[in-house]
Protein backbone atom coordinates (compact mmCIF):
# COMPACT_ATOMS: atom_id res chain seq x y z
CA UNK A 1 0.00 0.00 0.00
CA UNK A 2 1.46 3.34 -1.06
CA UNK A 3 1.95 5.75 1.82
CA UNK A 4 0.90 9.37 2.11
CA UNK A 5 2.47 11.73 4.63
CA UNK A 6 -0.82 13.14 5.78
CA UNK A 7 -3.24 10.91 7.66
CA UNK A 8 -6.37 12.27 5.97
CA UNK A 9 -7.17 13.49 2.44
CA UNK A 10 -8.38 17.04 1.97
CA UNK A 11 -11.58 18.25 0.33
CA UNK A 12 -11.00 18.48 -3.41
CA UNK A 13 -8.24 15.85 -3.49
CA UNK A 14 -8.32 13.17 -6.17
CA UNK A 15 -7.82 9.77 -4.54
CA UNK A 16 -7.57 6.16 -5.62
CA UNK A 17 -9.29 3.33 -3.82
CA UNK A 18 -10.78 -0.16 -3.94
CA UNK A 19 -14.51 -0.83 -3.79
CA UNK A 20 -15.11 -3.11 -0.80
CA UNK A 21 -18.91 -3.12 -0.47
CA UNK A 22 -21.89 -2.13 -2.59
CA UNK A 23 -25.31 -1.23 -1.24
CA UNK A 24 -28.43 -0.07 -3.13
CA UNK A 25 -27.75 3.49 -1.93
CA UNK A 26 -24.00 3.69 -2.61
CA UNK A 27 -20.56 2.11 -2.54
CA UNK A 28 -17.92 1.88 0.18
CA UNK A 29 -14.31 2.36 -0.87
CA UNK A 30 -11.03 1.61 0.91
CA UNK A 31 -8.63 4.50 0.26
CA UNK A 32 -5.40 2.83 -0.80
CA UNK A 33 -3.18 5.82 0.03
CA UNK A 34 -4.55 6.55 3.49
CA UNK A 35 -3.88 3.44 5.54
CA UNK A 36 -7.11 1.79 4.44
CA UNK A 37 -9.44 4.56 5.57
CA UNK A 38 -12.95 4.09 4.23
CA UNK A 39 -14.86 6.46 1.99
CA UNK A 40 -18.44 6.43 0.77
CA UNK A 41 -19.84 7.21 -2.69
CA UNK A 42 -23.56 7.99 -2.59
CA UNK A 43 -25.52 6.69 -5.56
CA UNK A 44 -26.12 10.30 -6.67
CA UNK A 45 -22.33 10.72 -7.03
CA UNK A 46 -21.78 7.57 -9.09
CA UNK A 47 -22.68 8.99 -12.49
CA UNK A 48 -23.98 12.18 -14.11
CA UNK A 49 -26.82 10.12 -15.58
CA UNK A 50 -29.62 8.39 -13.66
CA UNK A 51 -28.41 5.18 -12.01
CA UNK A 52 -30.93 2.36 -12.02
CA UNK A 53 -28.55 -0.32 -10.78
CA UNK A 54 -25.34 0.77 -9.07
CA UNK A 55 -23.66 -2.49 -10.02
CA UNK A 56 -23.77 -1.44 -13.65
CA UNK A 57 -21.16 1.19 -12.73
CA UNK A 58 -19.01 -0.29 -9.95
CA UNK A 59 -18.18 -3.71 -8.61
CA UNK A 60 -16.41 -5.15 -5.57
CA UNK A 61 -12.57 -5.10 -5.75
CA UNK A 62 -12.66 -2.52 -8.55
CA UNK A 63 -10.07 0.27 -8.46
CA UNK A 64 -11.73 3.68 -8.72
CA UNK A 65 -10.52 7.28 -8.89
CA UNK A 66 -12.70 9.64 -6.88
CA UNK A 67 -12.90 13.25 -5.71
CA UNK A 68 -13.11 14.03 -1.99
CA UNK A 69 -16.28 15.99 -1.17
CA UNK A 70 -16.30 16.02 2.63
CA UNK A 71 -14.03 14.85 5.44
CA UNK A 72 -15.29 14.35 9.00
CA UNK A 73 -12.36 13.24 11.16
CA UNK A 74 -14.49 12.99 14.29
CA UNK A 75 -16.99 10.62 12.69
CA UNK A 76 -14.23 8.95 10.65
CA UNK A 77 -16.25 9.62 7.50
CA UNK A 78 -15.19 10.61 3.98
CA UNK A 79 -17.66 11.40 1.19
CA UNK A 80 -16.47 10.76 -2.36
CA UNK A 81 -17.64 11.32 -5.92
CA UNK A 82 -17.00 9.46 -9.14
CA UNK A 83 -19.06 11.66 -11.44
CA UNK A 84 -17.00 14.77 -10.66
CA UNK A 85 -13.73 13.21 -11.83
CA UNK A 86 -12.75 14.11 -15.39
CA UNK A 87 -11.06 11.61 -17.69
CA UNK A 88 -7.89 13.69 -17.56
CA UNK A 89 -7.83 13.68 -13.76
CA UNK A 90 -8.36 9.92 -13.83
CA UNK A 91 -5.45 9.33 -16.19
CA UNK A 92 -3.18 11.62 -14.18
CA UNK A 93 -4.08 9.94 -10.89
CA UNK A 94 -3.54 6.43 -12.23
CA UNK A 95 -0.15 7.46 -13.65
CA UNK A 96 0.78 9.09 -10.33
CA UNK A 97 -0.34 5.97 -8.44
CA UNK A 98 1.77 3.67 -10.63
CA UNK A 99 4.86 5.84 -10.13
CA UNK A 100 4.24 5.89 -6.37
CA UNK A 101 3.98 2.08 -6.34
CA UNK A 102 7.29 1.78 -8.20
CA UNK A 103 8.90 4.20 -5.77
CA UNK A 104 7.66 2.26 -2.75
CA UNK A 105 8.95 -1.02 -4.18
CA UNK A 106 12.37 0.55 -4.65
CA UNK A 107 12.32 1.98 -1.12
CA UNK A 108 11.47 -1.49 0.20
CA UNK A 109 14.42 -3.01 -1.67
CA UNK A 110 16.70 -0.30 -0.29
CA UNK A 111 15.39 -0.89 3.23
CA UNK A 112 16.07 -4.62 2.97
CA UNK A 113 19.63 -3.97 1.82
CA UNK A 114 20.24 -1.64 4.78
CA UNK A 115 18.40 -3.72 7.36
CA UNK A 116 15.71 -1.08 7.78
CA UNK A 117 11.91 -1.11 7.77
CA UNK A 118 9.78 0.47 5.06
CA UNK A 119 8.63 3.12 7.54
CA UNK A 120 12.26 4.01 8.22
CA UNK A 121 12.90 4.17 4.47
CA UNK A 122 10.16 6.76 4.10
CA UNK A 123 11.32 8.80 7.08
CA UNK A 124 15.05 8.72 6.30
CA UNK A 125 14.89 8.98 2.51
CA UNK A 126 11.46 8.90 0.87
CA UNK A 127 9.97 12.09 2.29
CA UNK A 128 13.22 13.96 1.68
CA UNK A 129 13.07 12.89 -1.97
CA UNK A 130 9.48 14.06 -2.16
CA UNK A 131 10.41 17.45 -0.68
CA UNK A 132 13.31 17.92 -3.06
CA UNK A 133 11.87 16.53 -6.30
CA UNK A 134 8.09 16.79 -5.94
CA UNK A 135 7.58 13.04 -5.72
CA UNK A 136 9.68 10.09 -4.62
CA UNK A 137 9.99 8.44 -8.02
CA UNK A 138 11.24 11.71 -9.51
CA UNK A 139 14.06 11.47 -6.98
CA UNK A 140 15.02 8.06 -8.37
CA UNK A 141 14.98 9.52 -11.89
CA UNK A 142 17.23 12.37 -10.75
CA UNK A 143 19.64 9.88 -9.15
CA UNK A 144 19.79 7.91 -12.41
CA UNK A 145 20.58 11.01 -14.44
CA UNK A 146 22.87 12.92 -12.06
CA UNK A 147 24.22 10.36 -9.60
CA UNK A 148 24.03 10.04 -5.83
CA UNK A 149 25.28 13.59 -5.19
CA UNK A 150 21.84 14.91 -6.11
CA UNK A 151 20.41 12.84 -3.24
CA UNK A 152 23.11 13.99 -0.85
CA UNK A 153 22.17 17.59 -1.67
CA UNK A 154 18.58 16.71 -0.74
CA UNK A 155 19.78 15.84 2.77
CA UNK A 156 19.77 12.06 2.37
CA UNK A 157 22.37 10.08 4.29
CA UNK A 158 25.27 8.72 2.25
CA UNK A 159 24.35 5.07 2.92
CA UNK A 160 20.84 5.62 1.60
CA UNK A 161 22.00 7.75 -1.32
CA UNK A 162 24.40 5.06 -2.52
CA UNK A 163 21.85 2.22 -2.36
CA UNK A 164 19.04 4.28 -3.87
CA UNK A 165 21.24 5.32 -6.78
CA UNK A 166 22.30 1.72 -7.39
CA UNK A 167 18.64 0.66 -7.50
CA UNK A 168 17.78 3.55 -9.81
CA UNK A 169 20.43 2.36 -12.27
CA UNK A 170 19.02 -1.15 -12.12
CA UNK A 171 15.29 -0.53 -12.27
CA UNK A 172 14.47 3.03 -13.36
CA UNK A 173 13.98 3.99 -16.98
CA UNK A 174 13.53 7.63 -17.93
CA UNK A 175 10.39 7.94 -20.08
CA UNK A 176 10.85 9.33 -23.56
CA UNK A 177 8.52 11.10 -25.97
CA UNK A 178 8.84 10.95 -29.73
CA UNK A 179 7.61 13.32 -32.43
CA UNK A 180 8.17 13.26 -36.16
CA UNK A 181 7.44 14.84 -39.51
CA UNK A 182 8.27 14.67 -43.19
CA UNK A 183 10.98 16.96 -44.51
CA UNK A 184 11.08 17.41 -48.28
CA UNK A 185 14.34 18.68 -49.80
CA UNK A 186 15.17 19.34 -53.45
CA UNK A 187 18.34 20.62 -55.10
CA UNK A 188 18.77 20.64 -58.88
CA UNK A 189 22.54 21.17 -58.84
CA UNK A 190 24.77 18.39 -60.23
CA UNK A 191 25.96 17.64 -56.70
CA UNK A 192 22.46 18.04 -55.27
CA UNK A 193 22.50 14.66 -53.53
CA UNK A 194 25.65 15.51 -51.63
CA UNK A 195 24.26 18.94 -50.72
CA UNK A 196 21.12 17.34 -49.27
CA UNK A 197 23.14 14.79 -47.27
CA UNK A 198 25.34 17.56 -45.87
CA UNK A 199 22.26 19.65 -45.06
CA UNK A 200 20.68 16.77 -43.11
CA UNK A 201 23.92 16.08 -41.23
CA UNK A 202 24.23 19.72 -40.18
CA UNK A 203 20.55 19.83 -39.20
CA UNK A 204 20.94 16.78 -36.94
CA UNK A 205 24.03 18.29 -35.35
CA UNK A 206 22.22 21.59 -34.71
CA UNK A 207 19.26 19.81 -33.12
CA UNK A 208 21.29 17.74 -30.70
CA UNK A 209 23.74 20.52 -29.75
CA UNK A 210 23.61 21.25 -26.03
CA UNK A 211 20.67 18.90 -25.44
CA UNK A 212 21.31 15.97 -23.11
CA UNK A 213 19.15 12.92 -23.61
CA UNK A 214 17.96 14.01 -27.06
CA UNK A 215 18.17 11.75 -30.10
CA UNK A 216 17.53 12.87 -33.68
CA UNK A 217 17.01 10.35 -36.47
CA UNK A 218 16.57 11.24 -40.15
CA UNK A 219 15.95 8.54 -42.71
CA UNK A 220 14.68 8.32 -46.26
CA UNK A 221 10.91 8.06 -46.59
CA UNK A 222 10.99 8.05 -50.40
CA UNK A 223 12.89 10.58 -52.50
CA UNK A 224 12.80 13.56 -51.95
CA UNK A 225 11.07 12.98 -48.62
CA UNK A 226 12.89 12.38 -45.33
CA UNK A 227 11.33 11.41 -42.02
CA UNK A 228 12.67 13.39 -39.06
CA UNK A 229 12.20 11.80 -35.62
CA UNK A 230 13.09 13.46 -32.34
CA UNK A 231 13.18 11.58 -29.03
CA UNK A 232 13.43 13.56 -25.80
CA UNK A 233 12.47 13.53 -22.13
CA UNK A 234 9.49 15.83 -22.57
CA UNK A 235 7.24 17.31 -25.25
CA UNK A 236 8.57 20.85 -24.89
CA UNK A 237 12.17 19.79 -25.51
CA UNK A 238 11.16 17.53 -28.39
CA UNK A 239 9.23 20.34 -30.09
CA UNK A 240 12.12 22.75 -29.62
CA UNK A 241 14.64 20.34 -31.13
CA UNK A 242 12.40 19.42 -34.06
CA UNK A 243 11.95 23.10 -34.91
CA UNK A 244 15.71 23.63 -34.75
CA UNK A 245 16.39 20.68 -37.06
CA UNK A 246 13.78 21.75 -39.61
CA UNK A 247 14.71 25.43 -39.56
CA UNK A 248 18.38 24.58 -40.04
CA UNK A 249 17.69 22.22 -42.92
CA UNK A 250 15.40 24.63 -44.76
CA UNK A 251 17.82 27.53 -44.31
CA UNK A 252 20.83 25.56 -45.58
CA UNK A 253 19.06 24.08 -48.58
CA UNK A 254 17.85 27.52 -49.67
CA UNK A 255 21.38 28.91 -49.32
CA UNK A 256 22.46 26.23 -51.82
CA UNK A 257 19.75 27.22 -54.28
CA UNK A 258 17.44 24.38 -53.38
CA UNK A 259 14.00 24.30 -51.80
CA UNK A 260 12.18 22.43 -49.10
CA UNK A 261 9.13 22.16 -46.88
CA UNK A 262 8.07 20.32 -43.78
CA UNK A 263 4.86 18.59 -42.71
CA UNK A 264 4.44 17.64 -39.09
CA UNK A 265 2.97 14.21 -38.28
CA UNK A 266 0.42 13.94 -35.44
CA UNK A 267 1.61 12.63 -32.08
Amino acid sequence: MVKKRQEWPEVGDIVIGTVIRIEPYGAYVKLDEYDGKEGFIHISEISSTWVRNIRDYVREKQKVVAKVLRVDKIKNHIDLSLRRVTDQWKRQKVAEWKRAQKAENLLLLAAEKLGKTLDEAYEEAGWKMEDAFGEIYAGFEAALEEGENILLKAGIDEKWAKVLTELAKMYVEIPKVKISGILTLRCAKPNGVEIIKKTLKEAMKAGEAGKDGVKVNIYLAGTPRWRVEVEAKDWETAEEVLKKVVDTALTLIKEEGGEGDFKREPR
